[in-house]
């Protein structure tokens, strides 16, 4: 994710080097919008409607749209970008999968299911945890969306493992915030790359880590 700081942000959303614009815009956009979708069924929001409006689109956008982003970023050597966007694209892939392939041929009700979900969702907040703190050399705003993702997921394993639909209901608020904080961090990159500047602030990263090099050498 290329979304820089307010202090770097230039030209840095696209990328003169390789002739490839930004990918993340797309990939955060991918990801808040499926998130929003399954956050708002998951939050009691969609009583009436399927609940399953997500499930298209954890193909098409934030299964598809967020690998493509983070093949993009491999070409822009991007290594954060490209583990997070590839990861959570095969993430929304493999849980669409998971729903057609397992969960509707389970019999009705069966508490198995929700433990499945626990147990995708506490693996992913395994691997989101190291992503998000080294999110935080990136800028607050790419930080906050791991953070609340982190409590998304944390919440959602937890009422999954419990089978307590209260609990799974906090989860759907919080994946709902966590969306808008993911799309507010796309809007700002797509406006840094049309303007090549900084327009919407998305605050400095909490450290540099750059600063771990010479230690690192001094134990080579």
């Amino acid at each position: 994710m290329s979304v820089s700081e307010d202090r770097t942000v230039q030209p840095s959303t696209t990328a003169p080097s390789t002739g490839i614009a930004d990918p993340a815009p797309l990939g955060l956009a991918a990801f808040a919008a499926t998130t929003f979708l399954l956050s708002a069924a998951n939050a009691g929001w969609m009583s009436k409607a399927t609940g399953d409006a997500w499930l298209g689109y954890a193909f098409a956008y934030g299964g598809f749209g967020q690998l493509l982003a983070g093949m993009w970023e491999f070409r822009n050597r991007n290594v954060f970008g490209a583990t997070a966007f590839g990861t959570y694209g095969g993430f929304w892939i493999g849980l669409a999968l998971w729903v057609i392939l397992v969960a509707e041929k389970a019999p009705a009700g069966s508490p198995a299911v929700g433990k499945d979900i626990a147990w995708i969702l506490l693996a992913f907040a395994i691997f989101n945890t190291y992503m998000l703190v080294w999110s935080a050399a990136l800028n607050m705003a790419v930080f906050m969306v791991f953070l609340t993702l982190e409590l998304t997921e944390i919440v959602l394993f937890i009422g999954g493992f419990a089978a307590n639909t209260s609990i799974i209901k906090v989860g759907g608020y919080i994946g709902i915030i966590t969306a808008l904080v993911a799309w507010y961090t796309s809007a700002a990159g797509v406006i840094s790359g049309m303007s090549g500047r900084p327009v919407l602030p998305v605050g400095r990263a909490l450290f540099d880590p750059s600063s771990w090099a010479p230690a690192v050498r001094e134990r080579v």
